[in-house]
Order: C-alpha cells, then structure tokens, then sequence
C-alpha cells in the first residue's frame, strides 16, 4: 500500500490535476497518520489542499477516529474558504467520541470566530450538542440562532428544537413547536411523545399516540414503556398485544412492567413467548433481578444455569450481581467462585457495585480472607464496600476485627452513615462487646450527628439482653422516641430466654402481644420459658391461649447446601 502511495505522489503535477478523482482515491486509501501526512505534503505543494473538495475530504478522514480529530480541528485553521460540511464533519467526530466540550469550542472559537455561514445540518448537531450536555442557556442561543438564519421552518432543525426542550423538561416550549409547525412527520410525533413519557406525562403522550397518522415500533415501544412507568401494566399489555411488529425493545419493556410490579409469572410468560434468537442480555437480567427482588434466590440461579445453557446471551456485570446477590443468601460459596473465576478470565470490569457483591457474598458465606483479597484489589471503595466488611466480621462474631475495619475506614476518610453504625453495633452485639457497643452508640450522636433509628436501639437492646443487662434493655427501650417498639421489646424478649428472667418476660410478652396482636412469637419464647423452668401448667394456658385466638406456629424450614446437593429441614414445634 505504501509503495503505491509514493508511486502516486512521483506522478507529474499536471496528471495530479486533472485526476481529481484519483486523488481523492489516494487520499481514501490513507492507512495511519504517517500516510496522511506524506498525502497532506503533497496537497499542499501541488497547490490542491484549498480545493474545497479535497479538503472536505481529508478533513473527513482525520474525523474518523478520535485521535485524529485534533489534527483536523488543526487543520481548519489553514483553510482559506472553509464551508458549513467540514465544521459539521468536525463537530459529529467530536459529538460521537462523547467530547462536548471540544465540540462546543470548535464551535464556539473557530466556527463562529470565522463566520463560517451554517446549513441546514449544523444547528440539528448544536442542538443535540446541548441536550446532551444539559446546556440549557447555550441550546436557547441555538435556538436563537436557528431564527437568525431562517431555519426556523427547517423541519430537520424543528425535531432538533423539539427534542432538546423536551430532553430539558420543558414541554410546553416543546409543544409550542410541535403545534406551530406546518409540516410533522413521523420523528416529530415519536420526539414529542418520549418527551412527554419523560416526564410521566402519559395522558399527553397517548393522546399524540392516537393521533399519529403512522406509526413505527419506537411509537409503540414508547407508549408501552410510558404505562410501564406509570404501573399501568393492563395498559401497556393491550398496547404490546396489538402491535405489528415487535423487537427485542418491545419484549424488554413488558418484562420490565412485570418486574416493577413484582409479576413473576406474567414475566416468566412473556420471557418463555420471546424468540430464543430475539432475547438479549438485556431480557435474562431482567428475570434474575425479578428473582433477587422477590427473594427467590433458587429461581435465580437456576435461571442463570439456563442463560448459560442456551448461549444466547454472554453474562455482564448485571448478570453476575444478581447472581453473587442469590448466592450470599443462599451460602453457595462454590458458585460464588466459579463466578469470581468468571469475571478474572473474562476480564469483566469489576466496578464498585460487583466489587462490593463479590466481597458481600465471601463475607455471608464466612470466607473473610476472600472478601479481604477482594476488598483490598477494590480501587474504589464505597460506603456500601466498607459497610459489608464490618458486617461480615460481625455477623461471624469477630468484633475485634469489625471494629478494626471501622478504625481503618475512618483513617481513610470515609464518612459512616447510619448502616454502618448498625453494622457496628450488631457486630458487639454477636461478640458481647457491651462497653465498646456503648461507646460506639454515643459516637454516633455525638462526633457524627447522627440520630439512632429503631434498627440501632434494637441492636442495642440485643446486646444488653445477650449480654444479662435486661434491666437495662427495658430501661432503654422506655426511652427510645422512635417507632418500632415491638421489634426492640421482641429484642428484649429474646435475651429475657437467653437468663431465663420469668417475670420480665411475662410483662414483655403482654406488651408485644398488645403492640401485636397477631404475632405467635411472644406467645412461643413465652412458652419456652415457662418449659425452660418445669411449669408445664403454665405452658398448656399459654396453648390454649393461641388456640383460642385462632394463632398457629407453622413449620420452620432450614436449607443447608453441601457442595452440590441441597439438604432440607423441616422442623414442626
């Protein structure tokens, strides 16, 4: 290629000039910036770089990669007669490199700066430019400028206006323009339409719908995805049925209408009616977080276990959160692996939110020297990361190194919030570290101003009533100004069984069942209490109470998971 190159570049200056065509052919066939400039040499002694042609075309090959369009941008200074298409061509490279700032000062600084006269596709790129950027001040100069130049009518720049005031929230200045155009098609009537979903406005939006002289499947799936915000699945569902025509967007949107409103089996069915080859990775997440969000963890991974046996979609980063999210719940430490393992040799990006899964779940699943290792490969820890560190020591009854992790945390100039005292709080709790409980209780209040909620009082009176204080548990929770008094008294409850304290116990009982009348549970450690001591008259009254207030225990269940087969518990008391 490069010998054909300078072959070319050795012809005499005359075939150069009458074959403008084959110029601009070697001009095309440019392979790297080191080609370009040998070709932009040659331009420039055979007197050819101010052509208007050649030059939009060697502008336009700088532009089609980010790196180069610098050079181009560069280049524009040493134009005699530059035109509207090489500032456009120079504005879309930067736009599609996501560069908005380098895009606004080409604009701005050599566009304007050398009156260089806009077309008819300048201000569609200007007024995307300031959508995008939420620029609300330079897209109203646009606007200006659009009038200035007679483009006001343009039913291209019209769209563009129409879609930035809508992406800006201001849909009336959108519907002003929308209304007062002579001429709409089918982009005019979409645009408005997701700007009025935007905004929840779906009555606006279905009224347009409706009206729509044609329609193409971004109108529908825009529609249905406005009812699926909203909640109004019925609606969305009678739009979806009557469509022609259906993407992998249209699916999407109705399995996320089923999982906003928690519908498992609506969105198992439309997930089962889609096309293997339509579905994406897109529709899979979607079932698995649906399985996360309504607790059934077995029904994620055996969906994830399907997703893998199909091949029609490769995991992502969503994938493998709510995969590792069912697997701390369910303590399957052996597929966490496998996933860890998964994300290192597919070299997936371990953001902050599947760092702190991947470290919560080796946390649940008691393997703290892997949430260590993960934690300290984290380049960027979030509260969130910290938090579950704590809470792994903790819930493994290893305050010491819990409350070590706090220390670090603060030397680290990560600011707790209030989960994280309960974090803390639990973690003495497990341990019976009661003077250090205290001590981190009043921190809390007093350095970080933070207001206990009922979920620190009860960690507190947890570990007041497992450490034998019950006493003051009950004085405690006397004073506690918050709601939530039957979780703390349950708390209460709880420790009155662990020192078996009869009669504290009976008047904790008869609160609860007050503040709950349908809650079993004061009634049952009650029981156990008076068992506990011998008084089996006392455990029959307290039966026969339950009895006759219709309350029944059912069965406790426990699931253990060795390596690969599941063992099941089912306890009747």
């Amino acid at each position: 290629m490069a010998v054909r190159v300078k072959h070319a570049w050795t012809c005499s200056t005359r075939w150069m000039v009458n074959s403008e065509e084959q110029v601009l052919s070697v001009l095309e066939s440019c392979d790297g910036i080191k080609q370009f400039n040998q070709v932009h040499t040659q331009l420039i002694i055979h007197g050819l770089f101010q052509h208007s042609l050649v030059a939009s075309r060697a502008i336009k090959k700088l532009c089609s990669h980010p790196r180069t369009t610098p050079r181009a941008a560069f280049l524009f200074d040493h134009l005699h007669h530059p035109d509207a298409f090489i500032c456009n061509t120079i504005i879309r490279s930067y736009l599609r490199s996501s560069n908005s700032s380098a895009a606004f000062s080409f604009y701005y600084h050599k566009m304007l700066a050398r009156l260089v006269p806009p077309n008819h596709y300048t201000f569609p790129l200007i007024l995307k430019l300031c959508a995008d950027s939420g620029y609300q001040r330079e897209g109203e100069k646009a606007h200006a400028r659009v009038v200035k130049f007679g483009f006001e009518f343009n039913l291209f720049a019209r769209n563009s206006l129409i879609r930035m005031y809508s992406v800006f929230g201001r849909i009336n200045d959108a519907w002003l323009l929308f209304e007062s155009s002579y001429v709409l098609d089918l982009v005019s009537y979409n645009t408005m339409i997701d700007g009025y979903v935007k905004i929840g406005q779906i009555g606006g939006a279905r009224k347009l719908f409706d009206e729509m002289p044609d329609r193409d499947v971004f109108s529908w799936n825009c529609m249905i995805a406005g009812h699926v915000l909203v909640g109004d699945l019925e609606a969305a569902k009678e739009l979806f049925e009557a469509m022609p025509d259906r993407d992998v967007v249209s699916w999407n949107c109705m399995i996320d209408g089923c999982v906003r409103v928690g519908n498992v089996s609506l969105a198992l069915e439309f997930f089962n009616r889609m096309d293997g080859g339509i579905r994406n990775v897109v529709s899979w997440n979607s079932l698995l977080a649906l399985h996360v969000r309504v607790k059934n963890f077995g029904g994620c991974l055996r969906m994830f276990e399907r997703m893998m046996e199909s091949g029609e979609a490769m995991p992502n980063e969503a994938t493998l959160v709510s995969v590792l999210t069912a697997c701390a719940n369910l303590g399957k430490l052996s597929l966490g692996l496998w996933v860890h393992s998964y994300i290192k040799s597919n070299n997936i990006k371990q953001d902050v939110l599947l760092g702190t899964c991947l470290l919560t779940m080796y946390a649940k699943c008691g393997a703290m020297d892997f949430a260590r290792d993960v934690f300290v490969e984290m380049p960027v820890k979030s509260i969130v990361s910290w938090n579950a560190m704590i809470m792994g020591y903790g819930l493994h009854g290893n305050g010491d190194k819990a409350l070590e992790m706090f220390e670090e945390m603060e030397k680290a100039d990560q600011k707790p919030n209030d989960a994280t005292f309960v974090c803390v709080l639990s973690a003495c709790s497990h341990a019976g570290m009661v003077m250090e409980g205290w001590w981190y209780f009043d921190l809390m209040r007093r350095v970080y101003k933070i207001e206990p909620k009922v979920e620190h009082y009860g960690c507190m009176v947890d570990l007041l009533a497992r450490a034998g204080f019950v006493k003051s548990s009950e004085e405690l929770i006397e004073k506690v100004s918050v709601k939530g008094g039957s979780a703390l008294w349950g708390a209460l409850l709880s420790g009155c069984r662990t020192h078996l304290d009869l009669e504290l116990a009976e008047n904790v009982a008869k609160r609860l069942a007050e503040l709950e009348p349908l809650d079993i549970s004061p009634y049952i450690v009650l029981s156990d209490i008076y068992g506990a001591q011998g008084r089996w008259d006392d455990v029959e009254c307290v039966r026969l109470m339950m009895k006759e207030k219709g309350l029944r225990k059912e069965a406790a269940l426990s699931l253990v998971y060795l390596e690969d087969s599941e063992s099941k518990s089912i306890v009747n008391k």
